[in-house]
């Protein structure tokens, strides 16, 4: 059986997305309280429309 290499050009990458979000709020967050941190977090999920 012969395999054949098939490279597929992305357009998107999901991890590379979702670490660079990942790390941005991170950094926002890192000197917060747990309450701070929670009205944060809260405030942006009313604003960007996230469904939960």
């Amino acid at each position: 059986m012969e395999k054949k290499n098939k490279k597929t050009i992305k357009n998107f990458d999901a991890i590379k997305t979702m670490r660079e979000i990942r790390d941005k709020l991170s950094l926002e967050i890192m000197d917060m309280t747990f309450q701070e941190e929670r009205a944060y977090l809260d405030k942006l999920l009313k604003q960007g429309g996230v469904k939960i």
